[in-house]
């Protein structure tokens, strides 16, 4: 029967959907060949073996993440009413916002070199967690810059020069980060987003400089509407060939100031009901 199903249904939608799909970009392909599996591989497999996963030793938080723990993050979660958050001023209290700033809440995975605090993912995870039982909104707000991001970004891909600009700024709150992936046509599918980039010559600062012009749209961006800099995902083309002989460059992202010439930034949307 598998036989038959293969050659008369399996083969044919194949071929009907390879040719109706949009081929993998480079970078595409580099995101899904990236990483390895765990012990997920055995759950996906069908015949999971528990017994193995129980051999896993358990991550533990060191000794200067549970003093975190214990003292700035209990103290923040005294600070907060979620129900006054969300339901009267639609936004985090200054005294919070200036709290999350001074004991480095945005700088979770940033490297202390760069005045971050270097946790681990556990005690990211755990203190997102934590911050989430009492506000949903404020654990949002500590979540994005801790995760895909500009500090992200910058930490591995980043030259040393915007390292040295922007990590410690991202560290101390001084910028507050938004990562602008999601767009009302494609939603979050990268591969699908129509914003365009493309390389060319123009007048910055009253001289002519290579850059990218860019054109986009997006919706749905958390912390957009309190962010200084945008982490702005898009399709990069070079149809004069200014970087290379590669016209199709690929999805890329660049950072961009929010008070930039060109960049509108709406209000709040409120689809969940959180500030």
């Amino acid at each position: 029967m598998s036989s038959l199903r293969r050659k008369w249904i399996s083969d044919p939608a194949f071929k009907v959907f390879k040719k109706v799909l949009p081929p993998l970009s480079s970078t595409e392909k580099e995101a899904m060949e990236a990483g390895s599996v765990w012990w997920d591989a055995e759950l996906f497999s069908g015949k999971p073996n528990f017994t193995t996963l129980h051999h896993y030793p358990a991550p533990t938080l060191t000794a200067e993440e549970q003093a975190f723990m214990d003292n700035e993050l209990e103290t923040l979660l005294d600070m907060l009413d979620d129900q006054k958050i969300v339901k009267e001023d639609r936004d985090l209290p200054p005294e919070v916002w200036e709290y999350l700033r001074k004991e480095r809440f945005f700088s979770l995975i940033i490297s202390k070199e760069y005045g971050g605090r270097e946790f681990s993912a556990l005690a990211n995870s755990t203190i997102v967690s934590r911050i989430a039982t009492r506000s949903i909104s404020v654990a949002v707000s500590v979540m994005v810059p801790n995760s895909l991001g500009p500090g992200e970004l910058l930490s591995h891909y980043g030259t040393q020069e915007q390292k040295d600009y922007w990590l410690p700024r991202l560290a101390d709150g001084t910028d507050i980060p938004c990562f602008a992936l999601t767009g009302p046509e494609a939603g979050s599918d990268a591969g699908g987003i129509p914003d365009q980039g493309v390389v060319c010559y123009g007048m910055y600062d009253g001289e002519e400089v290579l850059g990218v012009r860019v054109s986009w749209n997006k919706r749905y961006i958390t912390l957009a509407p309190v962010a200084t800099v945008l982490g702005l995902a898009f399709k990069l083309q070079d149809p004069d060939g200014l970087l290379g002989d590669k016209k199709d460059v690929g999805i890329t992202c660049a950072l961009i100031p929010a008070d930039h010439d060109g960049v509108e930034i709406g209000e709040r949307h409120d689809p969940l009901g959180s500030a």
